[in-house]
């Protein structure tokens, strides 16, 4: 029997012709205070899903390029349409132009390099996954963003994200959809439960654990991932449910933090300190670890720390 990756499972909650707005998830994890200093220029994510709808106009000025990978198109290589949905809205979630309609997503002027690795019916074979990942490798991109999994740990395809791991690409995934709400279960997609990805478990939009997400111990952290506004087929909107709409928020996430961490360290950071920027701006929610892993990003974390510790602050404190 062949072996497949799906889309994480996901629900089209609501449809919308127009909409103006910068989503409540974006703002759930403060992306807005940063963009006075960044909204990721220069950081190429690659988005591995079922491609995009390239002419949506809050994407199309983001899109640098793309591969297909499937058999949709009669396999051409140059066609990257999105026939499905789930690879459009999962790109306005990291990369929405901020033009004034529409959409915003969490890096604003990230460039996208769209993989199609899963066809129309949301549905891929290994070998497009493990090809699509070798693709992002050689146009050496930034950040791999997969809200995709599978059943199976099949060494081709941890081996090849361990190559983008060691040429300092950041791989987020999500960690998908089986969840009973319970700790005490674990349940694994991969390639999510592997350990060099940052795995994204999901919240709805009151902080409040989803009862879907897979509970395991690779989970890094959480973002809303319940009734997420994004971009989607034909230029329209839709409203989407899944681990599969928090992990864009992550990996937008990445995007900011990377131009600023590099920026801070007047150096390229390797992944592994990348990892550990991003784990500093996360926030406990009081869920167990392996629901929510280190937290809710929110970028400005750190911000808000050194607020609190700032002297002038623990000096009026003391005053009180």
């Amino acid at each position: 029997m062949e072996r497949k990756v799906k889309v994480i499972p996901f629900q089209v909650l609501e449809l919308a012709e127009k909409v103006n707005e910068v989503p409540v998830g974006v703002e759930m994890i403060q992306a807005p205070k940063i963009w006075d200093r960044t909204k990721g220029k220069g950081i190429t994510v690659a988005i591995l899903d079922t491609g995009c709808d390239i002419t949506h106009p809050d994407l199309q000025e983001r899109i640098i390029g793309g591969r297909n990978f499937t058999n949709d198109d009669g396999a051409k290589i140059d066609e990257f349409k999105d026939y499905n949905g789930h690879g459009t809205h999962v790109a306005g979630t990291i990369a929405a132009t901020q033009n004034n309609n529409g959409v915003v997503g969490v890096a604003p002027e990230v460039n996208l390099l769209i993989i199609k690795v899963l066809d129309k019916n949301g549905s891929g074979q290994y070998e497009w996954i493990i090809n699509g990942i070798h693709y992002a490798i050689e146009q050496k991109a930034d950040i791999i963003s997969m809200s995709l999994g599978g059943p199976t740990d099949l060494p081709e395809l941890h081996e090849a994200i361990q190559k983008a791991v060691s040429r300092n690409i950041v791989v987020v995934c999500a960690a998908g959809n089986q969840g009973d709400g319970f700790d005490y279960t674990d349940e694994f997609d991969y390639p999510g439960c592997y350990n060099e990805v940052i795995s994204v478990g999901a919240i709805d939009l009151e902080r409040r654990s989803s009862r879907f997400t897979n509970s395991n111990n690779e989970v890094d952290l959480v973002g809303p991932g319940e009734k997420i506004l994004s971009t989607y087929l034909n230029g329209k909107y839709a409203t989407l449910s899944g681990t599969s709409m928090a992990t864009p928020h992550v990996a937008g996430a990445m995007a900011l933090v990377k131009v600023l961490a590099n920026a801070s360290f007047e150096r390229n950071l390797t992944e592994r300190e990348l990892y550990a920027q991003l784990i500093k701006r996360t926030v406990p929610l009081g869920n167990s670890p392996k629901l929510e892993g280190n937290g809710l990003i929110y970028l400005t974390a750190m911000d808000e720390l050194s607020e609190i510790f700032n002297p002038r602050f623990v000096a009026k404190l003391l005053s009180i």
